[in-house]
């Protein structure tokens, strides 16, 4: 087995890599769009169905401690006569070598009716939570032997959290703005241990989101919906991701996404770095196996020159809509 120590090192140089287009230190998605209360407390409750959905991702096959994130959650409305509350829990884990980080989030909408017919809704969201941050220094072997400055047992704090975002949708259009991670970005993940040596993980930072879609009929059995995803996380270039989905008899959705840095501050980043803006080119499918489940699957696959080091990112999501006793799904939600 190749040294451990190696590589950690190996994704911590991904890591930098990958910070011109995607702050690695926040967890990535790439089927946010399939459900964006990942993204924006403020979507909790769109479905106006409780829905359920499982993902799992694999990031950067083939190399040892490349991160690895598991995530469920549950939403919809509180009031289905008035609709306008919405309620979402979503609990979060994520593992990148001798770090994990594990979260939970309880998500509250408000949900406006804008006009008598009910077809265009804004949605103010408020998430409060709490992250775990774990170091676990006894997966790591030092190039020196009892090297005092690499820890050999478990450290672990709780770090309180809030998210909020605005969302506002029609049937046909949508767009999100949210700041998460509003604590993580302080010092709190820092731990300490009896030798009064201090180590830090690597901890999320607050990010804005801004999020954008529509929905367009090609004929009466396909439709496409664009969308867009701009990330922002205050301490180095943006990340936008550009997506585009077909939709086949509302049952099968096939589409690619792209994902690149995007450098609108006045700071040049990567000045006197060998650092590329490509990140990362993807595949997505979905499919209704029935009107309450659908399974998607996703795949990355990298443009930078870490692509020879790994083969891609997985991902797989499982999702669940729980209709309400005598009463029928309304139509297949495209947002």
């Amino acid at each position: 087995m190749r040294n451990i120590k190696k590589n950690i090192i190996l994704v911590l140089l991904c890591i930098a890599s990958y910070t011109t287009a995607s702050a690695q230190q926040n967890i990535q998605f790439t089927q946010y769009m399939f459900n964006s209360l990942s993204v924006n407390p403020a979507y909790a409750g769109y479905k106006e169905e409780w829905f359920v959905q499982s993902g799992l991702r694999t990031q950067w096959v083939g190399i040892d401690g490349a991160p690895k994130t598991g995530s469920l959650s549950v939403d919809g409305i509180i009031d289905p006569e008035n609709k306008k509350m919405g309620i979402g829990l979503q609990l979060t884990g994520d593992k990148l070598g001798p770090q994990s980080a594990v979260s939970g989030y309880l998500n509250y909408s408000y949900r406006l009716q804008l006009d008598q017919f009910d077809t265009q809704r804004l949605s103010f969201g408020l998430g409060v939570g709490m992250t775990n941050y774990t170091l676990d220094g006894s997966v790591l072997n030092s190039v020196i032997k009892n090297d005092p400055t690499v820890p050999t047992t478990q450290f672990s704090n709780f770090v309180p959290d809030a998210r909020i975002g605005v969302y506002y949708n029609t049937s046909r259009f949508y767009a999100g703005l949210s700041l998460t991670d509003l604590f993580s970005g302080g010092t709190a993940s820092n731990f300490v241990d009896i030798n009064s040596v201090s180590y830090t993980n690597i901890r999320r930072k607050p990010t804005l989101y801004f999020i954008l879609g529509t929905l367009h009929n090609l004929n009466e059995e396909v439709k496409i919906r664009p969308s867009v995803l701009f990330k922002d996380d205050f301490k180095g270039p943006s990340s936008v991701d550009i997506n585009t989905m077909l939709i086949f008899k509302d049952k099968f959705w096939i589409g690619a996404s792209y994902r690149t840095g995007l450098n609108i501050k006045v700071e040049n980043y990567s000045q006197g770095q060998m650092l590329s803006s490509l990140n990362s080119i993807s595949g997505v499918l979905q499919l209704f196996v029935t009107d309450e489940l659908r399974v998607g699957y996703s795949y990355d696959y990298g443009l930078n020159s870490l692509r020879n080091q790994q083969s891609g990112s997985h991902e797989l999501t499982i999702g669940l809509t729980l209709p309400r006793k005598n009463q029928r799904i309304l139509s297949p939600r495209y947002f």
